[in-house]
């Protein structure tokens, strides 16, 4: 749609209002753009970008700025990734240590968080349902039972049960018998689903333990399950394209608070290759045109399990961005296959 000459002139006046935050004029395009143009000509491809949407001229200058569709049009053909050297990379590495999966991801939105200045986010990986390995009863003492659960996973958990009676050592041997010999392999809803539907013949109040039991090892392997982690979210009121207006800034930390949309941009790139750039509202979900997210699925052992970012504004300097997502995902990859 844009000819060579077209295509320069707005890669250079994206690049020059990124760096600087002001309107770019024509004197600015012609400095840094490498074309020997007159201004008026410069002026007249500039018009044309207007009329096309890929720019547009704020009332109180000369100059334009770019609209979502020119930074669009400017991240998916015109732009230039750097590309991070061995020491960078390196010492990303060392900030996610292959121990506690929790704490990797935590780890990886700080550091995306740093590195931009902006809020990272991660989307924690997708939870397939637990199963269970091995229940074990012990009495504490009169109505109080300690819960021993080991799911299949290698996750051990304690609850203690607050019973309607006393249960003696023999029936709480049987019952965790009963429980590992027909329901080893199997996740918590599935078991609870056929304790009821199945188990007449058990006595009432074993059939009670049991469930109470089941339900609370669900409970257990679904705590510190967040399904977002987000850091940084404060250094965007240090963002003067985003401070200025207290309703962008008031729905960006709708955005935050609410989490369904956000997971819900996430969720996009689960589904995409590589790095992708949202800009403004354009991924369906409501967010203020000047915010971008850029994004990147990461995998266990190959298989795509969540999704990590950086949310800033529209205005963010993607050749430098774009990177560091890419890399942290890989890294965050690689430490959580080890693991």
């Amino acid at each position: 749609m844009l000819d060579k000459r077209a295509r320069l002139l707005l890669k250079t006046l994206v690049e020059r209002y990124i760096e600087e935050g002001q309107p770019v004029g024509s004197r600015t395009l012609s400095r840094h753009s490498g074309l020997d143009l007159s201004p008026a000509t410069i002026r007249n491809v500039m018009a044309d970008l207007e009329e096309l949407g890929f720019i547009a001229s704020p009332h109180t200058s000369a100059g334009r700025v770019p609209t979502p569709q020119g930074y669009r049009l400017f991240v998916d053909t015109l732009l230039v990734v750097k590309t991070l050297g061995t020491d960078a990379i390196h010492e990303l590495e060392g900030q996610l240590h292959p121990d506690n999966p929790q704490r990797m991801i935590q780890a990886a939105s700080q550091l995306l968080s740093q590195l931009t200045q902006f809020a990272g986010v991660v989307m924690t990986p997708r939870r397939r349902p637990t199963t269970l390995r091995q229940i074990e009863f012990l009495r504490l003492s009169e109505k109080r039972v300690l819960l021993i659960v080991i799911t299949t996973e290698g996750d051990v958990q304690n609850r203690i049960l607050h019973t309607d009676r006393d249960y003696t050592p023999s029936e709480l041997v049987a019952a965790a018998n009963f429980l590992n010999q027909h329901y080893n392999g199997q996740n918590f809803e599935d078991i609870r689903k056929r304790l009821r539907e199945e188990l007449h013949e058990l006595r009432q109040d074993m059939l009670k333990l049991m469930t109470e039991a089941v339900d609370a090892s669900s409970q257990a392997a679904a705590e510190g399950t967040e399904p977002l982690v987000i850091t940084g979210e404060k250094n965007l009121l240090a963002v003067s394209d985003l401070s200025q207006d207290m309703g962008r800034l008031r729905q960006l930390f709708e955005l935050f608070e609410r989490k369904t949309s956000l997971l819900r941009i996430l969720d996009l790139s689960l589904r995409g290759q590589g790095v992708q750039i949202f800009i403004g509202g354009e991924s369906g979900v409501s967010t203020p045109d000047e915010v971008s997210l850029v994004t990147a699925p990461y995998r266990v052992n190959g298989e795509v399990v969540g999704t990590l970012g950086v949310i800033g504004p529209t205005r963010m300097a993607y050749d430098r961005v774009v990177p560091l997502v890419d890399v942290t995902a890989k890294l965050l990859s690689t430490a959580l296959s080890q693991h």
